[in-house]
Formats: structure tokens, C-alpha cells, sequence
């Protein structure tokens, strides 16, 4: 069994209130970084164990600490993003549904570290029974003296708020987040100035996921070393992997970063294989966003190496070979799995969600829509498959945020790996108007497929 540092204790029973959770163990990192520790001590700890924020980008957490203009005399915040946007990743709702006093937790921890007095959690629409669960339990905390002023007698005073927003895509990115939480359309900002030194009301801000502040926790209780213990390299620690797709154990697990990618999806601890006994034909490991890989490619690395659930090891081979470990929304697709019904699938979202700012992104998600819609219904043309790797060039490095590289980045991809199905649904029309053509016919493509 591998080691849990944030799902430990996620089964016992009312571990979601306040009672049960300090039973075991809750709040003894506030008391330990409250009465014991300066917010420096804290900020290197943090560096020291190599936390990277686990909300996609995989950036060090305690770096981006470090950022926060302290000599400002502006207020300071603390905004956790619970938006959780990205298709196929769902673990920061679980995390918030079952211990939401964890979450909590580490917001005070983290906003004492960074000297905030007030913080928010900023979290999808959608997530409206997350919201009484949350709500809920900062009541309790408040009643508890873990929250408003004085904290457990010391100095230090934290008012924490949750916002719901309206459940948009580009919530997700940072600056967007924050624009919405002012009340203003959540359009993405041009940055620099960066939210470290002009956030939420032009006041300095760290924007962090909920995992990464769920995280901050343990390694206060348990020190930095002991979190670096775990993990390889610069991926250390566990991750929250949201799986899903076709396996046979769909769910949220919490993984030691290194584990193999082939143990992942065939062990019983994990996703059990792939389902019905099918082949394994392609994986979207990070969630929607980052580039797909056929089956040869996510199991190993172009070098021969097993591809391992590490940042590292996941980029192995840029984007020629590799892709992104990102959110962790781990989708899996068997041989079935018409490539290019799901790719359009991904750019009609894609299109629907963009802000509209940028011209690149507006037009060009737009145009990638109607392209694969075409192609998969029986209507394309061999310049259409050319024609989409070239807009996605076009949006690909040119939008203020990165939704319009999340929009690219699946399109070439798909088409790098999978041309030839691309091409199969330009020869074939009448094949593919039936939306289940592979269920009935799967595509062979033995070179690339996997059996368990």
C-alpha cells in the first residue's frame, strides 16, 4: 500500500466534522505553526519539501510564497482555487466533500505564512452542496477558536470566506479567479504585475489549489524532510489522481509521485485494468488540456523508459512524445475510442469556455469546432486534418492565459499520433456517421495498443 498523507483518514466515519477530525490529529499543525514557527520558518519548509502546486502548472509552492511583496502596506490575501474547471479532474471536490477541516487547516496555516487577515475560497457553481459542507465547517472552526481573532491566543486574527462563482472555465486561471471575485467578468488579466504583487484588490496574493494548501498540513506535522522522503526528484510527495474512462475502477486515489503508469492502470490497488478486457489505446493524463498519448507512449517513454506519474517523467519527450502530469484528470481510453469524436468533444468545449478576449483563442477554437465537426461527420477533406494543425499553431503561444494552448495542444497532439484515423474518417464517411463505428469496428492499430 502506498503512503497517504491526505486520504489517511478519509473513511472514518464523520471525519468532516471538527470533533472526529481533531481526534485525529486535526489542527495540530495551526498549533505547531502558530506557537512555534515564524512565517519564514514556514516558507522554507515548505520550499524544503518540494511541494509543487498541484493545480496543473507544478510550480513550488514555497516559491511562490517567497514572491508575496511583503513590504507592501497594503492588506494581504490567501484565495484558494476550488474551481476545479478542467474535464476529467474531480479530486479537489472529494477532498473538500470528505475533509473539508483539511482544507481549512492548511488556509490557516498558509495565511499566517504569508501574513494574510483574510482569505477566500473561490469555488465552482456547480459545487453548491460543497459550499453548505465548507460553510459548515468553518463554523465549527470559528467556534472552536481556530478562526477570527486571536487565534488559540496568539496574535493573529483570519476571517475565511467561500465564494461561490458562476462556473466558467477561465475562472480557473488565476487572474480570471480574482477578477470574479471583485464582482467583475472573469476575463484574464495581462500580467505582469503578477497577484504576488497586485492580486485581489491590487494587494498582494498568492492564488493556491486546494490540494497544495490541503498539503501544507502535513508537512508542518510531520517536517519537510519526512514529505521529501516520499516521491522522486523534484516530484515529491503524493498526488491526487482523478481517473476515469474506460477501467475498471474509476475513482480519486492518492499515489507516491514515481509510481509506473502501467502499475497505475493495472494494478488492483488503482484502476484495475481496462474494462470488457479491451486494449488500451490512449491515455489524457493531466486532464483535457494536455496533449493525448497512444498507448506505446504513456506505458513507456520514447527512450525505452517505463513512464513513471512524476512532472519528469511525464514531459519526457516535449510534446513530440510526452504530455503534461497537469491536474492529474487521468482519462483512459480504450480501442473503441474514436479519436476524433473525442477531440471534438474537447474543442466544442474548448470554444464555449473561451473568454473572447484574445482573437487567436475566439476565432480559432471556433474554427477547430466546425473543422472536427466536419471530419466526424462524414464531411472532410484531407486539407481539413493540415488545416487544423495549422490553427492550432496559429492559437498555440498567442492568448493573454493558457486556455488557448489548452485548446491547441489536444489537436496536435491527436492528429501528431493519430493521423492515419483522421485520414480513415475522410476515406470512410459512411462508416463514421455511426457515432459507435469503433464500438463496432475497432480501429487497429496493433503497434500502438496495450494489453494488460
Amino acid at each position: 500500500m502506498s503512503k497517504k498523507f491526505l486520504l489517511e483518514h478519509v473513511n472514518v466515519p464523520r471525519i468532516e466534522t471538527i470533533n472526529v477530525y481533531r481526534e485525529k490529529g486535526g489542527y495540530a499543525a495551526v498549533e505547531k505553526a502558530l506557537k512555534t514557527m515564524t512565517p519564514d520558518q514556514i516558507i522554507d519548509e515548505v520550499k524544503f519539501s518540494d511541494l509543487r502546486g498541484r493545480g496543473g502548472a507544478g510550480f513550488p509552492t514555497g516559491l511562490k510564497w517567497s514572491f508575496m511583496d511583503r513590504k507592501s502596506d497594503k492588506p494581504r490575501y490567501l484565495v484558494c482555487n476550488a474551481d476545479e474547471s478542467e474535464p476529467g479532474t474531480f479530486k479537489d471536490r472529494y477532498l473538500m466533500e470528505k475533509l473539508p477541516h483539511l482544507l481549512i487547516e492548511g488556509m490557516i496555516v498558509s495565511s499566517y505564512t504569508l501574513g494574510a487577515k483574510a482569505a477566500y475560497i473561490y469555488i465552482r457553481g456547480e459545487y453548491m452542496y460543497i459550499v453548505r459542507i465548507l460553510e459548515k465547517a468553518i463554523e465549527e472552526a470559528y467556534a472552536a477558536g481556530y478562526l477570527g481573532k486571536n487565534i488559540l491566543g496568539t496574535d493573529y486574527s483570519l476571517d475565511l470566506y467561500v465564494h461561490p462563482g458562476a462556473g466558467a472555465y477561465i475562472c480557473g486561471e488565476e487572474t480570471a479567479l480574482l477578477e470574479s471575485l471583485e464582482g467583475k467578468r472573469g476575463n484574464p488579466r495581462l500580467k505582469p504585475p503578477f497577484p504576488a504583487i497586485a492580486g485581489l484588490y491590487a494587494c498582494p496574493t498568492v492564488v493556491n489549489n486546494v490540494e497544495s494548501i490541503a498539503s501544507v498540513p502535513t508537512i508542518i506535522n510531520i517536517t519537510a524532510d519526512k514529505y521529501n522522503d516520499v516521491g522522486i526528484g523534484k516530484s515529491a510527495g503524493t498526488k491526487l489522481i482523478s481517473a476515469s474512462g474506460h477501467i475498471n475502477k474509476p475513482g480519486v486515489y492518492e499515489i507516491e509521485l514515481g509510481l509506473p503508469v502501467e502499475d497505475f492502470i493495472y494494478s488492483d490497488e488503482y484502476c484495475g485494468g481496462i474494462w470488457k478486457g479491451r486494449k488500451l489505446k490512449a491515455v489524457v493524463a493531466g486532464g483535457s488540456s494536455v496533449p493525448i498519448l497512444p498507448a506505446n507512449l504513456i506505458i513507456t517513454t520514447a527512450k525505452g523508459e517505463k513512464r513513471l506519474m512524476t512532472y519528469e517523467s511525464m514531459a519526457d519527450g516535449g510534446f513530440v512524445s510526452g504530455t503534461m502530469l497537469g491536474s492529474g484528470g487521468f482519462i483512459v481510453m480504450d480501442e473503441t475510442t474514436c479519436i476524433v469524436r473525442n477531440l471534438w468533444t474537447f474543442a466544442r468545449f474548448y470554444h464555449h469556455e473561451s473568454c473572447g478576449q484574445c482573437s487567436p483563442c475566439r476565432e480559432g477554437t471556433g474554427w477547430m469546432e466546425k473543422v472536427l465537426h466536419r471530419i466526424e461527420h462524414g464531411h472532410g477533406h484531407m486539407n481539413d486534418i493540415d488545416l487544423l494543425v495549422d490553427v492550432a499553431k496559429k492559437i498555440e503561444g498567442n492568448t493573454i492565459c493558457p486556455l488557448g494552448d489548452a485548446a491547441a495542444w489536444p489537436v496536435a497532439s491527436a492528429i501528431r499520433h493519430f493521423r492515419e484515423e483522421f485520414e480513415y474518417h475522410v476515406k470512410y464517411p459512411e462508416k463514421v456517421k455511426d457515432p459507435k463505428h469503433f464500438e463496432k469496428e475497432p480501429f487497429e492499430r496493433e503497434a500502438l495498443m496495450v494489453n494488460g
